[in-house]
């Protein structure tokens, strides 16, 4: 293992961080505000990243175990560091607390243990939704957009933290792939917060639901969250860029360059928009009676499908008290997720999309024992080692939500508020139902109890293995290289 070069990066990464903490500090400042919470935590990065930079690798080759470790570290480091803010400023009672803010804004994942948002300061919201932004492409993802990484082993970074079964270069050198995505990226936020604008909305709150919608993180200025300024408009905007940030970017790209032909081919793609279409029909089906017209419920069903399925977290309703039907697609719709190589979380379409196929397949061989199967995706093949990924993703994901679910029940919650907690916690979406609900919050789970959800968003959000990994035999001479 390259430990001084894990150790390097991680320096960078610091820095980086230092430098997104500046923003926020500006908008505080406009505001009329104490920078101290942000001034502080600049420095102790500063000099975390400047002695960490110091240390020289003797060569700057990645191998895939250096990935994890440098993904998985950074993501914990990072939001120590992010939490800071929140602590300094006694915007929150602990810095467990802080750190599970911080944890669900870098992961996108939307769960908070605030009661009453509104009363924080202009520069803590700002922080807090920004942290969406930038852990919604991937940190990683960002450092090497704007920072030169290691002699072609970067790859090994990308593959851990970006989501979805296969992780590729959209151009051959990966720092401009990582330039592409995030250019794509800021220029749809950028557009949102255009469109927001127009329809009203002040640019601060513009800009914290554009961070939230981007990252599909769901934080909010408002208790309500989008539902409290009851626009229709505003539902379709976010509603709409919710569903686009929830592609897989690298179709935007194809877009671009004209390969129009390769997007329309993608049957991701076509599973995530006719998912999303019968879940949008049949609860607005379902719901008529609460809104009295099936326009109506069509408006709140359809935001309320995009936000769950892409993992935002925003809400217009409190679908808690919806029919059992809905409620159990909405459930569904956590479990889904988004499309793989998008800023979502979730199982990811694409994967379910396979092994879909796969139980189609073996059935298929039940019938015809002596018959080859394949399993195709877009007209190719899958080789074997991408179809056993698949499986083992799922067992590993399935066993750690039972061992979840088993130690968070300890704190004494009913099952519904257990289980929707952590599914809402390892798919990155913010809201469960009961206790944890779009009007509810994570603030009576115990410290142990949040450190835990906490390391179920981390592991959501970077597919699991990083985080998994992350132990003692990661870091033996013995363990695995490539």
């Amino acid at each position: 293992m390259n430990r001084r070069m894990i150790a390097y990066i991680l320096g960078r990464i610091l820095l980086v961080e230092a430098a997104l903490l500046a923003l926020p500090m500006l908008v505080a400042i406009l505001y009329k505000e104490s920078a101290e919470p942000f001034l502080i935590p600049m420095l102790a990065l500063v000099l975390c990243g400047v002695l960490l930079g110091r240390i020289t690798p003797r060569t700057r080759t990645l191998y895939a175990r250096d990935g994890l470790a440098i993904v998985a570290l950074a993501w914990i480091v990072m939001s120590f560091f992010g939490a800071m803010p929140f602590y300094i400023s006694h915007s929150m009672p602990t810095f467990v607390d802080c750190f599970f803010e911080t944890v669900s804004g870098f992961t996108t994942t939307g769960a908070s243990i605030l009661t009453e948002i509104e009363h924080l300061s202009q520069g803590i919201l700002f922080w807090r939704s920004f942290t969406h932004w930038v852990g919604g492409m991937g940190v990683l993802v960002f450092v090497m957009a704007i920072l030169p990484m290691s002699d072609g082993h970067g790859m090994h970074l990308l593959r851990a933290e970006v989501p979805g079964p296969v992780v590729g270069k959209l151009v051959s050198r990966l720092g401009d792939t990582a330039k592409i995505l995030y250019s794509i990226y800021l220029v749809m936020t950028v557009v949102e917060i255009i469109l927001l604008l127009l329809g009203g909305m002040p640019l601060f709150d513009a800009c914290i639901h554009a961070f939230g919608t981007a990252g599909t993180g769901g934080f909010s200025s408002r208790n309500l969250s989008v539902g409290a300024y009851n626009s229709p408009y505003f539902d379709m905007v976010i509603g709409i860029f919710m569903l686009l940030f929830g592609v897989n970017f690298n179709l935007y790209y194809f877009l671009l360059i004209g390969k129009v032909r390769d997007v329309l081919r993608s049957e991701e793609l076509r599973a995530y928009f006719l998912i999303v279409a019968a879940s949008t029909v049949t609860i607005a089906w379902n719901i008529t009676h609460l809104f009295g017209s099936f326009a109506t419920a069509m408006r709140y069903s359809f935001f309320q499908v995009s936000s769950i399925i892409t993992t935002t977290g925003y809400a217009t309703a409190d679908f808690n008290l919806w029919p059992s039907y809905s409620k159990v697609v909405l459930v569904l719709l956590m479990f889904v997720g988004a499309c793989a190589g998008s800023t979502g979380g979730g199982i990811k379409v694409a994967r379910l999309v396979i092994l879909a196929k796969m139980s189609i397949s073996d059935m298929r061989q039940m019938l015809h024992p002596s018959a080859v199967a394949t399993v195709r995706v877009e007209g190719r093949p899958l080789n074997v080692k991408l179809l056993r990924s698949t499986h083992m993703f799922l067992v590993v994901y399935l066993l750690l939500m039972a061992g979840s679910t088993l130690l968070l029940s300890l704190d004494g919650f009913d099952l519904v508020t257990t289980f929707t907690a952590v599914v809402s916690c390892m798919n990155n979406i913010g809201p469960g139902l009961e206790l944890v609900g779009p009007m509810g919050n994570f603030s009576a789970f115990s410290p142990a109890a949040k450190l835990l959800l906490s390391f179920d968003m981390l592991a959501g959000r970077l597919e699991l293995f990083p985080m998994l990994l992350l132990g003692p035999s990661l870091w033996r001479k013995h363990s695995f290289r490539r």
